[in-house]
């Protein structure tokens, strides 16, 4: 029998509770910027890379793309307020990053005459093209974390499958096999080959190795537990609750009604979670748990920060 008195003063911690968002976002860009770099060392004449941004008319979202001029120079050239829509044109103070970034202003003169900003580096200086890269997309094009990047562009950066997957279901045969893992690291490999395969590129992660899935206008992140039984799903829905007593009522309200989810009260923030034993691990699970904090955390977000007085992790235009 458990002493009443024990319960009564233990305190639960998530396992989440040291997550800083602005932390993991830092390092997701720093991570992109690294293997950007990589991808743009390799590129040659027989291919360019195109990044894009997701929109639902792609065709005047801010861009940046990168091709072979010769063995040696690598081309890149970003989006100009000549090709941009209206919602994404660029203001003086953006110009002047940009030049800062060292893209020069569309030109009609020379051999690659473009009505986009450009520049052009040695492929050995792959480093710098993906700095100024991440600098026009995160400072200048306000793209709040690499996975907001348009889906198919990001894969080739990081290393897909050759195809996406396609016809199969969550309840597919192989969705349904139970797998011991033999170990956190054993499991953290599975997790990754069935989100790869779910989204036809490789999940980013930051430095604690929490990996970033991108949820409608909100993020959501997994983690493996230390013993590696239990995978743990969360999402950042409200910063900068005002007044905690009454995030708790409305909290404990929600998480008398709620199934399968919990709503925690950070500091001044509120997280709502999902815990999916994974001993053994059943790839189905997976994706059950993905869809349902996913639905629940885009869905929710914005009410529950009018309610409470605080705001989401992006804002919405």
């Amino acid at each position: 029998m458990i002493c009443p008195r024990l319960c009564a003063s233990v305190t639960f911690v998530p396992q989440y509770a040291d997550f800083d968002l602005d932390r993991s976002i830092a390092q997701a860009w720093d991570e992109f910027e690294l293997r950007l770099a990589e991808v743009i060392s390799v590129i040659d004449d027989s291919a360019d890379l195109t990044i894009g941004c997701v929109a639902v008319d792609e065709a005047q979202v801010p861009f940046v793309t990168f091709s072979a001029v010769d063995r040696t120079t690598i081309r890149a050239e970003a989006s100009s307020n000549a090709v941009l829509g209206e919602d994404y044109q660029l203001g003086p103070d953006q110009l002047d990053v940009m030049e800062r970034l060292g893209w020069h202003a569309p030109t009609v003169d020379g051999d690659h005459p473009t009505a986009n900003l450009w520049m052009e580096r040695d492929q050995e200086a792959s480093d710098r093209l993906a700095h100024a890269t991440v600098g026009a997309l995160r400072d200048v094009f306000g793209v709040q974390h690499p996975v907001f990047l348009a889906p198919d562009q990001l894969a080739e950066i990081l290393t897909p499958r050759a195809e996406p997957l396609s016809g199969s279901t969550e309840f597919a045969a192989e969705d349904v096999v139970a797998t011991i893992p033999a170990g956190a690291d054993h499991l953290d490999d599975m997790i990754t080959a069935e989100l790869t395969d779910m989204f036809g590129h490789a999940p980013l992660r930051d430095q604690e190795g929490d990996i970033a899935l991108r949820v409608g206008s909100t993020m959501v992140f997994l983690r493996v537990s230390q013993d590696g039984r239990e995978l743990i799903l969360f999402s950042v829905l409200v910063h900068d609750v005002v007044g905690r007593s009454r995030a708790a009522e409305v909290l404990n309200d929600l998480n008398a009604d709620a199934r399968m989810v919990k709503f925690h009260l950070l500091r001044d923030q509120v997280f709502v979670s999902l815990s999916v034993l994974a001993h053994p691990f059943v790839p189905a699970h997976l994706h059950q748990a993905v869809r349902i904090i996913s639905e629940i955390a885009d869905g929710i977000d914005e009410e529950l920060a009018h309610k409470l007085g605080g705001h989401t992790t992006f804002e919405s235009e």
